[in-house]
């Protein structure tokens, strides 16, 4: 088996995975990693992450011309904008996860940080994630507002829709996204309730040890 035919597998056994456990729903959601040559495979529109077929991902050269495979997400200008401004990037993925799209629409929902720091792996994995505001889905606006933030985040929300997260491979994206939508379920359980987050001083500890990036400089 080459090396683009185990990507193509490995991408639809991830998209299944979390289909199953109830990531994201019905045909809802989008998947796209860099190939062997520079290009990119992506879940064409309209398919569930139940049931993608590895010969019918959409394909594309490493100039961005498709070449084969049914027609991509309508949210490809997403995944671009990811992949043009974030140099690391090997793959990249979008779920409209149930408790990540809840705490979204909350009116304290804090845009630089949407992730209040519960746990050190959601920093670890995700950086600090930003709320960006709701857009139409398939909006290329969403593509804009991910290049206006020059590669400084692997992560973002989109408000009443889903988080997007960028990886260095699709098993490492497909792991981030999922520490985001745990850490959303964990949020939404301690409203309320007065937790003992993690301090400053252990975020900056976390930053510092993992090399994270952080903040907007």
């Amino acid at each position: 088996m080459s090396e683009e035919a185990r990507l193509r597998e490995q991408i639809c056994l991830l998209a299944r995975s979390m289909f199953d456990r109830g990531l994201t729903a019905g045909s809802t959601g989008n998947i796209s990693a860099r190939t062997p040559d520079g290009g990119l495979l992506v879940s064409p529109t309209g398919t569930s992450f139940g049931r993608l077929d590895p010969a019918r991902l959409a394909r594309f050269d490493p100039s961005g011309r498709q070449i084969d495979g049914d027609r991509p997400t309508k949210e490809m200008p997403l995944h671009s904008a990811f992949y043009d401004t974030r140099a690391r990037a090997g793959a990249v993925v979008h779920l409209h996860s149930c408790h990540a799209v809840a705490l979204s629409v909350l009116p304290d929902a804090v845009a630089e940080d949407f992730l209040p720091p519960i746990t050190p792996y959601a920093f670890m994995q995700l950086g600090r994630v930003r709320l960006l505001p709701y857009f139409r889905p398939g909006d290329p606006a969403i593509g804009d507002a991910v290049r206006g933030l020059a590669g400084k985040r692997s992560a973002v929300m989109l408000a009443n829709h889903g988080p997007v997260v960028a990886g260095r491979d699709v098993e490492a994206a497909c792991n981030a996204i999922e520490e985001l939508e745990a850490t959303a379920r964990l949020a939404l359980l301690l409203r309320g309730q007065t937790p003992n987050m993690l301090t400053p001083a252990q975020v900056d500890e976390l930053v510092k040890i993992h090399d994270i990036a952080w903040g907007d400089e």
